[in-house]
C-alpha cells in the first residue's frame, strides 16, 4: 500500500492493520506529520501541530504492540486524529479562533478528549475553527484562512472547517468536531465527508455545562459511515451531573451498520420557508438521494417544513455564544456585531427566546413524527469562496449566513440526530452533500440507512487532486 492509500485508509481499517502488525503507530504518525508539513501550509487546517507529543505517544504504543494481545487493545489503538480548537486538550493551546488566546494552554482535557485517548487515539494537534465557532466558514482574524482541498479558492465550511479540510486532504484518519448550527454537517458537505450531529444528551460537554441552551454537541467527522459510528460509540455517554443525557442504545452504533433495516418512511423537502427554494444543484442532490432510497424499497413523501419562526429565537441564543469574556476589541467585526446585538438584550429576553425556540422545536418534531427519516439539503446553495463575504457589512453577512445555513440550526433546536453524507459534485468539482435527520435519540436507524446509501453509491475512492501526491514516511 502506498503512502496516499494509507493516508486515506479508513480509521477502523488502520486500527486493524496496527493490531495485525502490518504497520506501526510510529510509521502512521510519521506519515501524517510528513503530509501536514507538505500540504498544510497551503490548506491552513491545523493551528497546533503536536509533533513531539504524537511521536512520543506513537513510540510508546508501538512498543506496547510488541507484547499486547490484539483483543486487549482499544478500538482505535494507534490511529492518528485531531481535535477542533474549540475543545480543550491538556497542555495544548485552545484559541477558540481568537488570536490573543492562541498561545494559552488548556489545564485539562474535555471529557470527549479523555474518551478518545482511552480509545487509543494519538492526537496530532488542534484544527482550525471560525472565531468563537460562530461562522460557517473558517477565516478568523489573525489566522491564515482555511481552504477546501477540493479547490483552494473555496471554504471548507465552519466552524469545524479545519477538521474537515484536514480529513479530506488525508492529514488525519478521522476527526472530532462540534455542531451548534451545522458546524459538523456543513464542513462534511463542503468536503465530501460523513459527519454526525448526535442527539442532544448523547455526548457530554464535561467539564463544561450546557452549551448554547442545548444547541451544541460534539460529534465525529469521517471518511465512512462505519468510522463515524465507531467514533460516536467512543464519544457517547453521560457524565454525572450533565444537564442532558440519554440511555445507551440497545446495541452499538457500529453494530447499526451491520444490522438489517426495514423499509422506512422517508420525508423530503426542497422548499424551505422563509428562504424558499434551494439551489438547483442542492435540489438535485436531495432528489437523487430520494430516488435511491425509493429504489432500495423505502417510501418517500414530500413534507412541508416551515422554518419561518425559528430565525429570531435561534439567532438570539446563537449570538449570545460570543459573550464569553473576551474583550470586544480582540474580536473580528462579525463577532463584535454579534456581541453588541447580544448585549442589547436582557436576560429575560434571552430566556423568552429559549422558551420560544423549544416550543417551536416541539411542534417541528411532532409534525415529522410519522416519518422515520427526513432528507434535506445541508445548505441552501453550494460552498462559497474564501473571503467572499469579507468586505460586506456585518448586518449583510448575518443575513447571508442565516440564508445559507437555514436547513441546519432548527435540528440543533429540536435535538434530533442528523448525518451529513456525500451526494456527488457540483459542475465546478466541489463536493455536495445531503443531511438525513432522524427521530429523537434514534441515531441507530439513521446510521443504518446511511450505510445502505454508502453501499449503493460509495464515495471512499473520491479524493481531491491536491492531496494525492505520494509522500514517503521519514
Amino acid at each position: 500500500m502506498d503512502s496516499v492509500e494509507l493516508a486515506f485508509t479508513p480509521a477502523l481499517d488502520q486500527a486493524r492493520l496496527i493490531r495485525h502488525k502490518e504497520i506501526s503507530p510510529i510509521e502512521l504518525v510519521q506519515l501524517y506529520l510528513d503530509r501536514i508539513q507538505q500540504l498544510d501550509p497551503q490548506l491552513g487546517s491545523f493551528w497546533t501541530i503536536a509533533a513531539e507529543q504524537a511521536l512520543d505517544d506513537a513510540q510508546a504504543k508501538t512498543e506496547l504492540l510488541a507484547t499486547a494481545h490484539p483483543e486487549e487493545l482499544p478500538p482505535f489503538f494507534g490511529v492518528p486524529t485531531a481535535i477542533k480548537d474549540l475543545t480543550p486538550v491538556e497542555g495544548m493551546p485552545c484559541s477558540y479562533g481568537v488570536k490573543v488566546l492562541k498561545d494559552r494552554p488548556s489545564p485539562e482535557d474535555a471529557e470527549v478528549v479523555k474518551r478518545m485517548r482511552n480509545a487509543g487515539f494519538i492526537l496530532l494537534g488542534k484544527t482550525a475553527t471560525s472565531a468563537l465557532g460562530s461562522m460557517p466558514y473558517t477565516e478568523p482574524k489573525g489566522f491564515t484562512p482555511t481552504r477546501n482541498p477540493w479547490n483552494l479558492d473555496y471554504t471548507p465550511g465552519g466552524s469545524s472547517g479545519g477538521a474537515a479540510a484536514a480529513l479530506a486532504a488525508g492529514l488525519c484518519a478521522i476527526a472530532q468536531g462540534s455542531d451548534g448550527g451545522g458546524s459538523i454537517r456543513g464542513p462534511a458537505g463542503c468536503c465530501g465527508l460523513v459527519g454526525i450531529k448526535p442527539s442532544r444528551g448523547r455526548v457530554s460537554h464535561a467539564p463544561a455545562g450546557d452549551v448554547l441552551s442545548g444547541l451544541a454537541t460534539h460529534g465525529p467527522l469521517a471518511h465512512t459511515v462505519s468510522d463515524a459510528a465507531a467514533l460516536l460509540d467512543v464519544m457517547a455517554g453521560p457524565v454525572v451531573g450533565d444537564p442532558y443525557w440519554l440511555p445507551d442504545p440497545a446495541h452499538s452504533f457500529l453494530e447499526a451498520t451491520r444490522q438489517p433495516l426495514q423499509n422506512l418512511r422517508v420525508g423530503y423537502a426542497t422548499f424551505l420557508p422563509p428562504m424558499g427554494a434551494i439551489d438547483p444543484i442542492c435540489e438535485q442532490s436531495v432528489m437523487s438521494t430520494v430516488q435511491l432510497l425509493e429504489d432500495l424499497g423505502h417510501y418517500p413523501e414530500v413534507v412541508a417544513i416551515d422554518f419561518n419562526d425559528f430565525l429570531e429565537p435561534i439567532s438570539t441564543v446563537w449570538q449570545a455564544g460570543v459573550d464569553v469574556g473576551v474583550p470586544w476589541f480582540f474580536l473580528d467585526k462579525m463577532n463584535r456585531y454579534l456581541l453588541k446585538r447580544s448585549r442589547s438584550r436582557s436576560g429575560g429576553q434571552y430566556l423568552t427566546a429559549v422558551t420560544k425556540m423549544q416550543t417551536l422545536a416541539r411542534k417541528l418534531v411532532a409534525s415529522l413524527s410519522h416519518l422515520d427519516v427526513v432528507v434535506l439539503p445541508i445548505f441552501m446553495y453550494p460552498t462559497i469562496q474564501v473571503g467572499e463575504w469579507s468586505q460586506l457589512r456585518p448586518a449583510k453577512i448575518f443575513d447571508k449566513v442565516a440564508h445559507w445555513v437555514t436547513p441546519c440550526p432548527p435540528f440543533n433546536a429540536t435535538g434530533q440526530p442528523a448525518i451529513a453524507l456525500p451526494a456527488g459534485f457540483t459542475p465546478k468539482g466541489l463536493p455536495i452533500g445531503v443531511q438525513l435527520v432522524g427521530r429523537p435519540a434514534d441515531e441507530v436507524t439513521l446510521i443504518g440507512l446511511a450505510t445502505q446509501i454508502e453501499a449503493a453509491r460509495p464515495w471512499i475512492g473520491d479524493r481531491p487532486e491536491f492531496a494525492t501526491k505520494p509522500f514517503s514516511t521519514s
